[in-house]
């Protein structure tokens, strides 16, 4: 049986779908399909605290579905910017899961990751899928995975 791991950027994930389709993400469809490929044996999904209640309810959601909360809290600075950058958690996850899954699924566009899609896939010859919105999803990103799952309409809510 296919062991999937999935880790869902999912700050990345709402903008770039509110950006190019005013719709959000549907998690629930989402970790239906992905069932119908294999077995999820680890499934994280990264946020931001900001400590809203809804986003608390989307947070519970996304407990039921499966997933794996990880949450770092929003920090305004001074100058107005915020922080909240998961990359290096989901990094080092994404690595952690390549010695035990046969397939890594990275719910992002960002092209930050693409160098860790392209470890994965080469030097743990894993089976790794991108899924994002494609306009917005780096063409870097898309070149170092096996496999780019295009989120279209049918897959927002």
């Amino acid at each position: 049986m296919n062991r999937i791991a999935v880790f869902a950027d999912v700050q990345n994930i709402y903008y770039t779908c509110r950006q190019a389709y005013q719709k959000q993400f549907n998690y629930r469809f989402f970790w239906d399909s992905l069932s119908d490929s294999g077995t999820i044996v680890q499934a994280c999904a990264y946020a931001i605290d900001r400590n809203d209640p809804g986003q608390i309810k989307f947070q519970n959601a996304l407990r039921h579905i499966g997933f794996e909360v990880k949450l770092k809290p929003w920090i305004q600075r001074s100058d107005g910017s915020a922080k909240g950058d998961w990359d290096v958690g989901i990094t080092i996850d994404v690595l952690d899961a390549a010695k035990h899954a046969d397939t890594i699924v990275l719910l992002s566009g960002d092209g930050d990751f693409d160098l860790l899609m392209e470890k994965v896939r080469t030097d743990y010859q894993r089976h790794t899928i991108v899924r994002g919105v494609p306009a917005l999803t780096a063409d870097s990103l898309i070149r170092s995975c096996d496999q780019f799952n295009a989120i279209e309409r049918a897959h927002l809510i």
